[in-house]
């Protein structure tokens, strides 16, 4: 029997028009969709028609639900992994069920698209050319010890956060870092769009008297032998 493929599908960030019209026929035609947030993907498919069957794929069901998609894979079933947002394998599960689809030859085709982290980057201003991205960092242990290993990185270091530490993480950037340049972006492609740069202390207090919701992109200027 031939096996199904596994299709790694971009969904839109914020504005649901951000997706491709690959994206929106693969969704329609797979036999199911993995979603991290079934509510929110029902969203997105009740815009563009599409009926589907949805199971909950994400970082507290990973490794009981891989096998089950791995056995509709190879019975012959095609499946789409989508992400809450964005490019699934970003900051979710999505890599535990890809090693298990190759470690079972199981084709798995990229349906490329939107990307918060990519989305921050290219409208920061800062160096796009080399660039390290960190995900979110550690909320306790090892927490100090990353931002040492960062203070001295001269790539252009991107960061997600939560809106109820982004103003903690930003004053602990300016401790190890000194005050160097950041870019934070927030809601990105959605109504309430936001972009702020400059040094990070200018940021701290241009923040500190808004209030913190959205999901958050920091965009951080590397070291300099100056800063290093």
């Amino acid at each position: 029997m031939t096996p199904g493929t596994l299709y790694l599908v971009a969904t839109p960030i914020g504005n649901l028009d951000d997706i491709t019209y690959r994206a929106v026929k693969i969704l329609s035609a797979v036999d199911l969709i993995a979603a991290e947030d079934t509510r929110r993907t029902k969203i997105l498919l009740d815009h563009y028609i599409i009926s589907k069957p949805m199971v909950s794929y994400f970082s507290f069901n990973e490794r009981q639900r891989t096998p089950e998609l791995i056995e509709r894979l190879i019975q012959g079933q095609s499946i789409a992994v989508v992400s809450d947002a964005g490019t699934p394998g970003i900051s979710d599960p999505a890599f535990y069920l890809v090693r298990a689809a190759i470690a079972k030859s199981i084709p798995i085709v990229p349906i490329p698209g939107a990307s918060a982290f990519i989305s921050a980057l290219i409208v920061s201003g800062l160096p796009t050319e080399r660039f390290v991205f960190e995900g979110f960092l550690p909320q306790k242990k090892g927490r100090k010890t990353k931002f040492e290993l960062l203070r001295t990185e001269t790539r252009t270091i991107i960061l997600y956060e939560s809106p109820h530490r982004v103003l903690k993480t930003l004053t602990e950037i300016a401790t190890y870092f000194g005050d160097r340049q950041v870019v934070v972006a927030r809601e990105l492609t959605k109504k309430f769009e936001e972009i702020v740069r400059g040094a990070v202390s200018s940021v701290i207090r241009e923040l500190s008297g808004k209030s913190t919701r959205g999901e958050y992109v920091l965009v951080i200027e590397g070291a300099t032998r100056l800063t290093e």
